[in-house]
C-alpha cells in the first residue's frame, strides 16, 4: 500500500494500479484504510475457481488492458495466481517485469501450493527481482536467475509501521491471555483445520483467563471447518476478516498468534508477538532464526504443547517477544522506487541523448 502512495506522490512515476478481482471484498477492505482506489479493475469473478481457471480468466482480460496502458514495466507482488498470470502475460508481451517479494522459498515445490510454484515461476522470468531479505536474495543467486536483484525489505512492513503508530492495542480485561488465530492455506483445508480448531478449544475452553479470536477467511473451504468446530465455544470469538487497522490492534494486544499466513510471520516479528506457524515449513526462515516464531504444523497435540509452554512460562514468552526486523523497518517502498529509477528500461536506452 505504501508503495502505491509513494509512487503516486513521486513525479518520476506514472503508476497504474490494476485489480484482477481475485480477493474480492478482502482486497477492498485492505485498501480502504490507506485511502487507495484502484486505477483499473478487471472485475473478474475468480472466487471458487482453481488456480489454473483463475489464470485462464486473467489471460483473457489483462493483455488488452496492458496494450492500452503500454507500460515500461509490470510490477507484480507476492505469490498469488494473479501475480503468476500477470507475470507471464507481461513476459509474453515483451514488457519488462519486476517482482516484489522475490526469492522467498519454502524448499518444497508442493507446499504451499500454488504459492511456491508461482513465486519460483515468476522469478525465473523477472527482469528486476525485489527481494525482501538477504536470505531471499541468496536464494535467487543460488538459483542463477537472470534478473537484477535488489534487497529492499518488504512493503508489508512499510504498511505495518505506518498503521501501528496510528492504532492503539485493543483494551482487554486484565489478566486475560488473548490468542489470535488465522488459517487459510490450502494444505490446512479440511482435516488439518479441524485439528487446529481442536487445539484452540483445548487451550481456551474452561479457562477464565484465556480467550481466542479466530479470524475466518472469506473462502468457505478455509472458514467452514473452523466455524463448525468452534461456534459453540464461549471462549472463542469468530469474526470475518477485519479491516487492517483493527487487525493490527488485535495483534498488538495478543499474547500469542496461531497462523499459517506468510504476512503475519513478518508482522508478528516486527511487533514482538510470539507466533506459532501452523505449517510444516516456511518461506520466511528469518523469523524462526530470530526466535519470534516456531513451526508447529497442524497437529492438535503439537500446537497445544507449544502454546502451553509459551503461555505458562514468562521467560519463554519474553524471549519470543523481542521485535525483529529481517524484512526492513519500513523503507521498502522508497528502495523499490529507487531501484526502478536506476533500472535500464529498453525505451530509455533507445532514447537519443
Amino acid at each position: 500500500m505504501l508503495l502505491i502512495l509513494a509512487a503516486r506522490a513521486d513525479q518520476d512515476f506514472i503508476f497504474s494500479f490494476i485489480h484482477t478481482g481475485q480477493h474480492g471484498a478482502m482486497f477492498d477492505d485492505a485498501l480502504r484504510p490507506f485511502g487507495i482506489v484502484v486505477d483499473e479493475a478487471l472485475h473478474l469473478r475468480l472466487q471458487g475457481l482453481s488456480p489454473d481457471e483463475q489464470a485462464d480468466r486473467i489471460h483473457g482480460a489483462l493483455p488488452a488492458l496492458l496494450t492500452s496502458i503500454d507500460p515500461d514495466m509490470v510490477l507484480v507482488q507476492g505469490d498469488t495466481t494473479s501475480a503468476w498470470a500477470a507475470a507471464h502475460i507481461a513476459h509474453d508481451m515483451g514488457i519488462p517485469l519486476g517482482h516484489i517479494e522475490a526469492g522467498l522459498r519454502s524448499g518444497d515445490p508442493d507446499l504451499p501450493w500454488p504459492e511456491e510454484r508461482n513465486r519460483r515461476a515468476i522469478d525465473k522470468i523477472a527482469d528486476l527481482l525485489l527481494a525482501p531479505s538477504e536470505g531471499a536474495a541468496a536464494n535467487l543467486r543460488e538459483e542463477g536467475v537472470g534478473g537484477h536483484i535488489v534487497v529492499t525489505g518488504n512493503t508489508g512492513i512499510d504498511a505495518l509501521m505506518y498503521m501501528s503508530g496510528r492504532v492503539p492495542a485493543r483494551l482487554e480485561e486484565d489478566g486475560i491471555q488473548r490468542i489470535v488465530v488465522t488459517c487459510h492455506r490450502r494444505e490446512n483445508w479440511g482435516a488439518p483445520a479441524t485439528r487446529i480448531a481442536s487445539a484452540v478449544r483445548t487451550l481456551v475452553d474452561g479457562r477464565y483467563d484465556r480467550r481466542a479470536t479466530v479470524v475466518l477467511h472469506d473462502n468457505p473451504n478455509a472458514a467452514d471447518p473452523l466455524r463448525d468446530a468452534l461456534a459453540d465455544s464461549d471462549n472463542v470469538e469468530l469474526i470475518r476478516s477485519v479491516a487492517y487497522p483493527e487487525m493490527v490492534a488485535r495483534l498488538k494486544s495478543a499474547s500469542l498468534v496461531l497462523s499459517d499466513s506468510g504476512g503475519l510471520q513478518e508482522e508478528c516479528a516486527a511487533l514482538g508477538v510470539p507466533l506459532l506457524v501452523l505449517r510444516s515449513n516456511t518461506e520466511r526462515p528469518e523469523v524462526i532464526a530470530s526466535g519470534n516464531a516456531l513451526l508447529v504444523g497442524s497437529g492438535t497435540r503439537e500446537i497445544v504443547d507449544a502454546a502451553e509452554r509459551l503461555l505458562s512460562d514468562a521467560a519463554a514468552h519474553a524471549a519470543m517477544s523481542i521485535p525483529a526486523f529481517p524484512y526492513g523497518r519500513g523503507e521498502a517502498a522508497r528502495r523499490i522506487l529507487d531501484a526502478l529509477l536506476f533500472f535500464p528500461f529498453p525505451r530509455m536506452r533507445d532514447m537519443p541523448a
